[in-house]
């Protein structure tokens, strides 16, 4: 198969994508394209494993035959589901299939599957391999490759994990087809925000290309920072206020959603700050709305609601809130932000009723 570089990693005869995410002995590759998913058993077969565990919240038959002997376990692929009681379940029902270190773990679904699964994966017997199939937009541009595995509590989203690398990502584009219109727009918010952190103008290009950019944007900052010493905070672009969001709305407001709100907010906070002209805060609200996603604020949450809940996030200190926000030098983290000028910043911004009240129970 001929193959040739570009942007997104290299691509191969059949127009697929290869990025590899480079971590020394923990390097694995993320195909994009049509059809990847069938690579399976061929990564099954690399591990060594003799016997795999499949964690599928997609209807039987999405995953292919990993060609040794497995078990596939039903997954309800939702936020609400994203629990410590999760992961347990899990664990046992890894333990109930006999599966050893010698075998392997496969997730199938949204970026709530990859998180919820990675994490039992990194738990059981103290760490057993995981390939992650992901059937959503949200968790092939961004959730399910990093290593980053977590599950809520009530007090907050992702407030405990482990990373924990996956040992291959196919993401088929072919799962895609069947996403409802939002889902497919959700997955949208990971690639807008993308735009300020180092993938430039993916606008018009086609999806599996704009996927393989923002992989490979990611993974050549996983590959510099695996464990958010430094480098690695810039991919939370957005995601401060999108998590308060999540939170605040019971999950009505879907993770992309969120994150493309708060990528507005991140370039009204950052030329409030001084950091950025009026222009290029003016283009975070212009690429976002150019994806087809929200930027105002849901008008059913009030401010000092979110604000308890920024503070829950991992990078907030004792002195201020901390965001990660473009500058003269590019995006950076911010730290000990004043609260008022959060505060200001998030009143001045526009607000609009919640579009739907449905809770997300769908891929993320």
């Amino acid at each position: 198969m001929s193959r040739g570089t570009v942007g997104g990693g290299t691509v191969g005869g059949d127009g697929s994508h290869r990025v590899r995410v480079d971590l020394g002995a923990r390097s694995y590759d993320v195909h994009i394209g049509s059809g990847v998913r069938h690579l399976l058993p061929r990564v099954v077969s690399g591990l060594g494993a003799d016997r795999v565990v499949v964690v599928s919240a997609r209807p039987s038959g999405a995953v292919p035959p990993p060609g040794v002997p497995s078990v596939e376990i039903a997954l309800t692929d939702g936020e609400r589901d994203k629990t410590l009681g999760q992961v347990e379940a899990l664990c046992r029902e890894f333990a109930a299939a006999g599966l050893t270190r010698a075998g392997a773990v496969v997730s199938c679904g949204g970026g709530t599957t990859t998180d919820v699964v990675g994490l039992a994966a990194s738990l059981y017997h103290r760490g057993v391999p995981v390939i992650h199939l992901p059937t959503s937009l949200l968790a092939q541009v961004d959730a399910s490759v990093g290593g980053k595995t977590a599950v809520n509590l009530p007090e907050g989203k992702n407030l405990v994990g482990a990373y924990w690398q996956p040992a291959a990502v196919l993401c088929d584009t072919d799962y895609l087809r069947t996403l409802p219109a939002r889902e497919h727009t959700n997955g949208l918010g990971e690639i807008a925000r993308a735009h300020f952190i180092g993938t430039g103008d993916l606008r018009g290009r086609p999806l599996a290309q704009q996927i393989a950019a923002s992989v490979a944007m990611k993974a050549a900052v996983v590959a510099s920072d695996e464990r958010d010493a430094g480098r690695r905070h810039v991919l939370n672009y957005g995601h401060t206020l999108g998590h308060a969001l999540e939170v605040a709305t019971g999950f009505r407001v879907r993770h992309g959603e969120a994150v493309a709100i708060g990528t507005v907010f991140a370039g009204a906070l950052a030329h409030e700050l001084g950091r950025i002209d009026a222009v290029r805060a003016a283009e975070h609200r212009e690429v976002v709305a150019h994806y087809g996603l929200p930027t105002a604020l849901p008008s059913e949450v009030d401010v000092d609601t979110l604000v308890p809940l920024m503070r829950a996030d991992k990078k907030a200190t004792d002195h201020g809130l901390a965001f990660v926000l473009d500058g003269p030098a590019g995006p950076e983290l911010v730290a000990d932000v004043p609260v008022e000028v959060v505060v200001r910043t998030l009143r001045a911004m526009p607000s609009t009723p919640l579009a739907g009240t449905e809770a997300v129970s769908s891929p993320g």
